[in-house]
């Protein structure tokens, strides 16, 4: 998949105004007009800002990071509402801090040319993905929407039909627990793999 979407992007700042825009508009466009979505942006923001504060990067996926010689394109699918983006996205941002060749850009999974389509999770748009890209637009790797053992335990939970209200729980457990070490472990093995040294 070799298609530029970087004219419908936003950065790292415009992400996080997102944010703060959808907090302050007295009447937002759907779904966020629905006060659940509305909560879930709330939650979504501050969870990300505590991650963003508190999130510690491995040594060894910074050496591998650094290492990085060649521009990539980390491009970010999501959405606002996205609850497991909220304990992702913050720590894949603080990995790409470590080298300036790595450029994060957001993508909104329900805004046109729809790079979601291109990445599928069984047949499903689920997000957050990630899609590292060279500067030639070629893919070198993605991942996403979960780390394999949180995704392990979503799956178990949809096919005994659990509360959404459980799945939030276990999930949220999980992440609080876990701080970002599965992904880096994960992020580490796909670079590791992908080298563009």
């Amino acid at each position: 998949m070799n298609t530029n979407y970087q004219a419908n992007t936003t950065d790292w700042q415009g992400y996080l105004s997102t944010f703060e825009r959808l907090l302050t508009t007295e009447n937002p466009t759907a779904p966020y007009d629905n006060p659940a979505y509305m909560e879930y942006v709330k939650l979504n923001n501050s969870r990300q800002k505590r991650w963003l504060k508190t999130g510690v990067i491995e040594p060894k996926l910074i050496t591998a990071i650094q290492q990085i010689t060649t521009p990539q394109t980390w491009y970010i699918i999501t959405e606002p509402w996205c609850g497991d983006a909220a304990h992702s996205i913050p720590f894949l941002y603080l990995m790409s801090t470590y080298n300036p060749l790595i450029d994060v850009r957001i993508v909104w999974r329900d805004t046109p040319p729809y790079m979601i389509e291109n990445y599928l999770n069984n047949g499903g748009k689920s997000v957050p993905k990630l899609v590292a890209r060279d500067q030639n637009e070629n893919d070198l790797f993605h991942w996403g929407p979960r780390p394999a053992p949180c995704q392990t335990i979503y799956l178990k939970l949809k096919a005994k039909n659990a509360p959404f209200e459980e799945q939030k729980i276990i999930l949220q457990n999980w992440y609080n627990t876990d701080k970002g070490a599965t992904l880096q472990q994960e992020m580490a093995t796909l670079l590791s793999r992908h080298r563009q040294y």
